[in-house]
């Protein structure tokens, strides 16, 4: 092959190689840009269904957590409910503190939301925990049974009034707990109350580490 005839033969080839190389370029481009689409699509459907929780107004007390019946309560709320008075002593910051409170007993309030205890376990409202957050995000946590009267002798308060003087109503509620003799879980200016189990945490990966020890 001389010279004039070799080189349109090169050229030729060439040009095949470089239409070969764009057809391959292509298909991986191509192939994303599907997964590409796709994805904020299936994101904004996911994020539709998280509604944010409404803000609550000074004095309410959100009611949540694994409860039938979630609420919202205020202290005419409360008021309107039948009242239980107890006479309590403890310890605080402030020293020896002697006061009588007027209220709605915990659990009633709690019942009335109907917390999603598992009866195919045996007592199993003994599961049940609940966690009472004040303001500046103090909180306290109590077992359901504290403040079930079916297991234990005292009762719990959601306060509204302390020695004859209601609450104002933008601090909502005091809790009021008379068998503590410190003051520490008297959570003021309540603002949620949060019903629960622990099987989450005690069958969850948490337990299953502690169960090889």
């Amino acid at each position: 092959m001389n010279r004039r005839t070799l080189l349109p033969a090169l050229a030729g080839v060439a040009v095949a190689v470089l239409v070969l190389a764009g057809c391959g370029d292509s298909t991986p481009a191509e192939a994303g840009a599907a997964p590409a689409k796709s994805s904020p699509a299936a994101g904004a459907g996911s994020s539709a269904t998280a509604a944010p929780a409404p803000a609550l107004k000074p004095g309410e007390v959100r009611v949540t957590g694994q409860v039938d019946k979630p609420s919202t309560l205020t202290l005419a709320s409360l008021r309107g409910l039948p009242q239980t008075s107890v006479e309590v002593e403890y310890t605080s910051a402030k020293g020896p503190q002697k006061h009588t409170y007027q209220g709605v007993p915990l659990h009633d309030v709690l019942k009335d939301a109907q917390p999603r205890f598992d009866a195919s376990k045996k007592n199993g409202q003994l599961r049940g925990i609940v966690a009472a957050t004040g303001a500046g995000d103090y909180r306290a946590v109590f077992a359901w049974a504290e403040l079930d009267p079916g297991f234990a002798k005292s009762q719990v308060l959601l306060a509204v009034a302390e020695d004859g003087k209601p609450f104002d109503d933008a601090a909502g509620p005091r809790l009021v707990v008379p068998q503590d003799t410190k003051g520490g879980r008297y959570v003021s200016e309540l603002n949620q109350l949060w019903v629960g189990t622990v099987d989450a945490t005690v069958d969850g990966a948490g337990g299953a580490s502690g169960a090889g020890h």
